[in-house]
Parts: C-alpha cells; sequence; structure tokens
C-alpha cells in the first residue's frame, strides 16, 4: 500500500508549509518515499503541477511518469465505480460533472484500484456544491489522511543540522 498525494498536498507545501527555499527537506523525503515505492501522484496531478512557471513544474517535470503514474487497466473499474457512487449520492449535476471532469476522480479511481491511501488537504463536507475528495473515499471504504497525518505516521523529521537524540 503506497501514498496517492492530490495536488493540494504539493502546491500548499509549495506556498506555505515546505517552500523549496526553506524547506527542501521535504522534498527530498518526497522523492525517498517515492523511490521506496511509498509515495506516488497520478499523471493527471502531474499536468495540473507542470502547467505553472515555477519550482513546482520543474520539480514535477523532472520525476515525471514514474512519480506521477500514468492510468491503467485496473484503473478502469474503478472509474466506473467512483462515477456510480458519485452519481448515487444528493450532488447538483454541475458538481458531479465537474468532478467527473477533474483529476481528482481519477485520484480516487488510482487510489480505489490499487488500495492505497488517498493524501488531500481537504475535508468532508456535506455541502452539494463540490464533491470532496474524503466523501467519496468515506464512501467507497477508501483510506484518506492529510499530508500530516502522512508524514507524522511515516515518522518524518526535517532536522537542522547534527542531532544526538
Amino acid at each position: 500500500m503506497a501514498y496517492l498525494l492530490d495536488a493540494n498536498v504539493f502546491i500548499e507545501a509549495k506556498n506555505r508549509h515546505y517552500g523549496f527555499d526553506f524547506c527542501p527537506a521535504f522534498w527530498d523525503w518526497l522523492e525517498q518515499n517515492h523511490a521506496a515505492g511509498r509515495v506516488f501522484s497520478i499523471e493527471k496531478v502531474g499536468y495540473e503541477l507542470e502547467a505553472g512557471s515555477d519550482e513546482l513544474r520543474d520539480w514535477a517535470s523532472r520525476l515525471g511518469k514514474k512519480f506521477f503514474l500514468p492510468p491503467d487497466a485496473s484503473a478502469l473499474g474503478s472509474l466506473a465505480a467512483v462515477a456510480e457512487w458519485v452519481r448515487s449520492q444528493a450532488y447538483q449535476p454541475a458538481a458531479i460533472s465537474a468532478f467527473l471532469e477533474d483529476a481528482d476522480y481519477y485520484l480516487v479511481a488510482q487510489a480505489h484500484a490499487r488500495n492505497d491511501i488517498l493524501v488531500t488537504h481537504e475535508v468532508p463536507s456535506d455541502g452539494v456544491k463540490r464533491v470532496k475528495i474524503p466523501n467519496v473515499a468515506i464512501g467507497l471504504g477508501i483510506r484518506h489522511m492529510n499530508p500530516f497525518e502522512m508524514l507524522r505516521r511515516e515518522r518524518a523529521r526535517f532536522i537542522l543540522g547534527a542531532q544526538d537524540r
């Protein structure tokens, strides 16, 4: 089981919590855990990140398809299951259409197919105007968490200098 990261994990990290200029250890941690087979995202998220014009685009471009997984045959059945679940809920038609055209749809389906853990900053919502990743994850029994939970669970440590502990 691996972690599949939502685009907002990378964007928030770059803009707020783990900027490339002051916390390169976060980005190194992602790469090291990817190399160990524990951290990935999907191709559509990679495309979103590569559409920018900053360090995040450069980082995502360098990692490519090894990190940002293309869809595979196992995801096809999961795409149908995710779409069926979303359509069976009380979401507004525009919310359903928007979700089914978004990278989130493919991210959830890939996690469903691979039995991976979804990592996102999104939180569940009772709203009907937008389909949220955690709501779909809960509905389909897919594990999900925020990036801070992932980092704690994996005992990530970003330490300055030598340590005596």
